[in-house]
């Protein structure tokens, strides 16, 4: 999956919290994301934010359907709430190869 399919997969599965999601996937949206908002952020922190709220539940669902893609629930998105440690531990479930059960399919 390249950033163009990526990022329009992620528009049309904006609500979608099922499924699973490929690392490529993820990580294309999320390139997208800090890219968008950086670009933004350099002409209106206004732009940025509505930007960022724009992107945010696409983003929630497809790291939802990435961590269902290694056998792990999207509630678990909520460590990431825990500064620090939270993040590195959630970075490190994103990164992750995925796993071939059809639990979350």
């Amino acid at each position: 999956m390249d950033f163009k399919d990526a990022v329009r997969t992620c528009f049309n599965n904006y609500a979608n919290f099922s499924g699973r999601a490929g690392r490529a996937e993820f990580w294309w949206w999320a390139l997208f994301c800090l890219l968008g908002s950086a670009v933004l952020g350099a002409f209106s922190h206004k732009l940025s934010a509505v930007f960022s709220l724009a992107t945010f539940v696409p983003y929630i669902a497809v790291a939802a359907r990435r961590l269902h893609d290694t056998d792990r629930s999207g509630w678990l998105q909520l460590v990431g709430l825990i500064p620090l440690v939270g993040w590195l531990i959630l970075i490190y479930w994103l990164v992750q190869e995925s796993k071939s059960s059809s639990r979350w399919a």
